[in-house]
């Protein structure tokens, strides 16, 4: 009997959870809100004993996403900063990072605490700059953090070229994916050896839920990443993780419309009066888009710009965008990424990322992208 392919990554997401309760039958798996499970031999636990160290959604929701991802396994847990910092406990103390000078400023900010106690040294580096990227690592490095695309500037990384240089350098490699999802980038078939993800963004889809997930190559490596969760506390809630097994099993769909979305208003606003600057991987003239194409299969939800008018008018005079943070929700959002989302990090490494205080980035959601051009529109006229 000749075997059947692997299903392709629609249906997997489709497919996650479901038919996956053998107690009642249920299509969609039941939430389990039991702070404890029944042993039948004291000696011998089942597949879950106790909710800080396992639940059956979180169990389910982990195992879909390593799926997507390509990975061995993965921890689901309470937030993707929690996601992060579970990555940094596996580190031995004293260990050198080298991180993008760019990535996230909620990731910086912990690296920076951290660093500043002891825990570890931090080195930042321009990970799109491979020359500068090899020099940061020559002293060599516990870990190389990269996030590609960058927030909120979306700068590309080479994904293998960089993995390369980290794993010379004696590094461990993670990728933080939580721009594109494992939907539009998958950074462990690239040479990266973990990725880190906010589950709160394009994977649930919905702005209803917080969470992150690790994923690893490494079977060993999950394993002790699961420790340390059980360890620390840091797992995700049952409810949670019934969200985003929900948003999951849509998420292909939604990506490549949020993707098509935000390239047709970035294709827009590049050609109009009153913008100065477009950053979007889609657009030909953007310096990382060759690279873009070839390791991803979507340009993602997200565009930052800088127009002529106040930054601050604008934002205001949006209707159907919401002023808020996060990215990747059905729902389109503007924020300004200086005084929100990366308002952690110092002037100075704002200022080396790139990131003025006059930027303002957009989260392309599902609405008609007719009604979000004529709100874009109408707001630069007005400001």
């Amino acid at each position: 009997m000749t075997a059947r392919p692997k299903p392709g990554l629609d249906t997997r997401a489709a497919r996650a959870g479901i038919n996956a309760d053998p107690g009642h039958g249920a299509v969609v798996a039941p939430i389990s809100v039991s702070a404890t499970y029944v042993r039948e031999d004291a000696a011998a636990p089942g597949p879950h004993d106790y909710a800080r160290t396992s639940n059956p959604g979180r169990a389910l929701l982990a195992e879909a996403v390593a799926g997507l991802e390509g990975a061995a396994g993965a921890v689901a847990t309470a937030s993707g900063m929690a996601a992060i910092d579970l990555l940094l406990n596996d580190l031995p103390g004293g260990a050198r990072i080298v991180a993008a000078h760019d990535c996230y400023g909620g990731a910086q900010r912990l690296f920076n605490a951290r660093a500043a106690g002891g825990r570890f040294e931090i080195v930042y580096a321009d990970c799109t700059d491979l020359e500068a990227l090899k020099t940061a690592l020559a002293p060599g490095a516990a870990l190389l953090f990269l996030e590609t695309p960058s927030n909120p500037r979306l700068r590309i990384t080479d994904i293998q070229a960089a993995s390369d240089l980290g794993h010379e350098a004696g590094a461990l490699v993670a990728v933080d994916n939580t721009v594109l999802s494992p939907a539009l980038q998958r950074p462990l078939e690239l040479g990266a050896d973990v990725t880190v993800s906010s589950l709160t963004k394009l994977i649930n889809g919905h702005s209803d839920m917080i969470g992150g997930v690790l994923c690893a190559k490494d079977p060993e490596a999950v394993e002790r990443h699961r420790w340390w969760a059980n360890a620390a506390g840091t797992g995700l809630a049952a409810f949670d993780a019934f969200l985003g097994m929900r948003g999951l099993r849509t998420l292909p769909l939604r990506a490549r419309a949020q993707s098509d979305t935000a390239l047709e208003l970035a294709r827009r606003l590049d050609a109009h009066p009153s913008v100065r600057r477009v950053d979007h991987p889609g657009l030909e003239s953007h310096p990382g888009h060759a690279l873009a194409k070839r390791q991803q299969s979507g340009f993602g939800p997200l565009l930052s710009i800088e127009i002529e008018g106040d930054a601050h008018a604008f934002v205001q005079r949006l209707e159907v965008f919401t002023l808020a943070q996060s990215l990747g929700g059905a729902e389109s959002l503007v924020s300004i990424p200086a005084l929100m989302t990366h308002a952690a990090m110092s002037p100075e490494a704002r200022a080396t990322a790139g990131i003025a205080d006059s930027l303002i980035r957009l989260s392309a959601g599902l609405e008609d992208v007719e009604d979000l051009w004529a709100d874009l529109d109408a707001a630069l006229r007005a400001a």
